[in-house]
C-alpha cells in the first residue's frame, strides 16, 4: 500500500471483498518502502506506518466488531471524506466523533452491537459487561478491573455512576483530548 494512489477507502472495500468472496480468515497490508533504483514511476519516499497500523485496526474493526468498511473512511455533512484514515486517532474513535448523535450508549441497557461501538471498549469487554448487568448495574469501578480504556469511553457512556454532558463538548475538542501533541518541527543543519 502506498506503491500507488489508492486511498484507505479502496483498500478497504478490496479487503471487505476478499473475505465475503473469497472466505479469507486475514488479510496483511505492508507499508511500501522505496528500493534503491526503482522505477521512476514509483514513489520516492515510503508510506507512513502510522497508515498501516490503522488500516490493520480498520481491519480489526471489519472482522470482530460489525463495522462496513464504507462506514469507517466515510466523511460527514461537516467534512466530506477523502477516503483516507485519520492518522492521529484510532478509525473506531474517529467514527464515534463523526456520529455523535449515537452515542451516549447505556452500559446497562443498550445491546451488544452498540457495546461494541464505544470507543475503549473491546470485545472482551463488551461480553463482560453483558454478565456483570445480569446481576448489577455497571459502574465506572467495574470498566477499571476489566481493563477497559475508561479515558477514551467516558464521553460515550452512561452508566450508575456517570453521565456525560456531551452536548457540552464539541468532537473537535474530544478529538484534541486523545490526538497525540503537534511536534515541534526542528532545522537539522
Amino acid at each position: 500500500m502506498g506503491a500507488d494512489p489508492s486511498t484507505d477507502a479502496d483498500v478497504l472495500a478490496t479487503t471487505d471483498q476478499l473475505y465475503r468472496s473469497y472466505r479469507l480468515k486475514r488479510v496483511y497490508f505492508s507499508a511500501f518502502s522505496p528500493i534503491p533504483d526503482a522505477s521512476a514511476r514509483l514513489p520516492a519516499r515510503r508510506t507512513s506506518l502510522v497508515r498501516e497500523h490503522r488500516l490493520y485496526q480498520s481491519d480489526w474493526l471489519i472482522r470482530f466488531y460489525g463495522y462496513r468498511h464504507d462506514e469507517i473512511t466515510a466523511g460527514t455533512d461537516d467534512t466530506p471524506g477523502n477516503g483516507m484514515l485519520d492518522l492521529d486517532i484510532d478509525p473506531k474513535l474517529a467514527w464515534a466523533l463523526r456520529n455523535r448523535a449515537e452515542f451516549p450508549v447505556s452500559l446497562d441497557r443498550d445491546d451488544r452491537e452498540r457495546l461494541l461501538r464505544v470507543p475503549g471498549l473491546g470485545v472482551r469487554s463488551v461480553n463482560r459487561i453483558l454478565q456483570l448487568r445480569r446481576w448489577q448495574p455497571v459502574r465506572l469501578e467495574d470498566l477499571v478491573a476489566m481493563k477497559a480504556n475508561v479515558r477514551k469511553a467516558m464521553p460515550f457512556i452512561v452508566c450508575a455512576n456517570h453521565h456525560p454532558g456531551l452536548g457540552d463538548i464539541t468532537s473537535r475538542q474530544l478529538r484534541a483530548r486523545f490526538a497525540p501533541p503537534a511536534e515541534q518541527l526542528t532545522l537539522d543543519v
